[in-house]
């Protein structure tokens, strides 16, 4: 069975099911004192997407023990910057990493809060390891990476955001632009940089799950050609093939 469209789109529609589960369950711990650090971090919303993703791998003939979700063990690759990075989807074979996807959102109320982070986040993670590659952390095949993002749908992400005066002016690009067009910019360049291999860039909200997608070359449908391209590549190069051994710490 392949990967299709409407796998997609149940994937973020079960995303804000969770998200309001998580909700719900924040409000009975904050009413009883149990905090809600742990729902917030718990990253269970995103659960039905890597699962979506892991699907192209395992329909691929990879095996279980090859792909990591979640909080499994194995999620954390080594940086060059740092020791090592936690991702939220990783694949391997042998001493190839075949996979290693980003899963992120912006929700409001407040974008400006957070927008920053989820830019720098997505930029550190992908320099770190791209430099990692380069020092030859991965000695197989050379990483691919994915990037996956939900800009919450809502007024605020859709109205023109002002920009700060400073000593030097802004590029004009950024004029006049909404956080979902920000954002739009911010994922094409990550690909024109070459620092991600694929980028899904959607838009979507509990009210209405179905997915809007904002940039045609940012869309479902070219970052699941990507993801089948990859596999493709490798399937060419004779992987998955036997596991050749686990690389060395």
């Amino acid at each position: 069975m392949t990967v299709t469209r409407q796998d997609f789109e149940d994937a973020i529609a079960a995303y804000w099911d969770a998200k309001n589960a998580q909700r719900e369950l924040s409000v009975i711990k904050d009413a009883v004192g149990a905090g809600t650090a742990g729902s917030v971090r718990g990253g269970k919303h995103f659960d039905h997407i890597a699962a979506l993703l892991a699907k192209f791998f395992l329909d691929a003939g990879y095996a279980p023990e090859d792909i990591r979700v979640s909080k499994q063990q194995g999620l954390e690759l080594p940086g060059y910057y740092r020791p090592q990075k936690q991702w939220d989807l990783v694949v391997t074979r042998g001493n190839t990493l075949v996979a290693a996807f980003e899963l992120k959102a912006l929700g409001g109320p407040s974008f400006g809060n957070n927008y920053n982070n989820r830019v720098e986040e997505a930029l550190g993670s992908a320099v770190d390891l791209r430099r990692a590659a380069l020092a030859d952390a991965f000695p197989g095949e050379k990483p691919w990476l994915g990037y996956f993002f939900i800009m919450e749908d809502h007024p605020k992400s859709r109205s023109p955001v002002s920009v700060r005066k400073g000593p030097f002016p802004v590029e004009r690009i950024w004029l006049g632009k909404s956080y979902q067009d920000r954002f739009a910019i911010f994922c094409e360049r990550l690909m024109d940089e070459g620092l991600y291999d694929s980028v899904c860039y959607i838009s979507s909200s509990k009210d209405e799950t179905k997915p809007i997608e904002l940039v045609t070359s940012l869309d479902w449908r070219h970052f699941s050609a990507a993801i089948n391209a990859r596999i493709k590549y490798l399937e060419d190069l004779g992987l998955p093939g036997p596991d050749q051994g686990t690389p060395p710490l």
